[in-house]
């Protein structure tokens, strides 16, 4: 079964982009604490706190707490999904967290809120290290009309 599990994450993840972002070993991996912002293929992304990671082969999964029209939402969702289009790390939590399962977060003396302003700062930095790219390639266009 080994075998046939990494064919699947190979078939589902080309770059292995997703298997390095849940990888144990990695240091840029997502770790419990971060703020993540997932973007499924049809509705709304969704960013949220990572409180656990179970990590199940091809059904490796992440659990996001966030916020929507005010009150806490805890969305499951599968890291190889063909549905799940991109997840981004938008912030990292300074300090590792001491527990594998932030369940916690739940109490409002722990949560974080909205994570709205967090993915604004990182939209924008985003942008920014763009436009500079562009720049330093010499493209002339940016955006203007003559």
């Amino acid at each position: 079964m080994p075998g046939f599990t990494k064919t699947e994450i190979a078939r589902l993840d080309p770059t292995g982009a997703r298997a390095n972002l849940v990888s144990r070993t990695l240091p840029n991996a997502a770790r419990e604490g971060d703020i993540l912002l997932v973007t499924p293929k049809s509705g709304e992304s969704f960013a949220g706190v990572l409180m656990q990671i179970r990590r199940r082969g091809t059904d490796t999964a992440i659990q996001l707490r966030g916020q929507a029209m005010g009150t806490g939402v805890e969305m499951w969702y599968k890291v190889f999904s063909p549905q799940v289009v991109g997840i981004d790390i938008v912030w990292r939590r300074p300090k590792r967290a001491r527990r594998a399962r932030l369940t916690y977060m739940r109490k409002p003396k722990h949560d974080m809120g909205d994570v709205t302003k967090y993915v604004i700062d990182w939209r924008r930095e985003q942008r920014q290290l763009r436009s500079k790219g562009k720049a330093a390639r010499g493209d002339k266009s940016m955006g203007r009309k003559f």
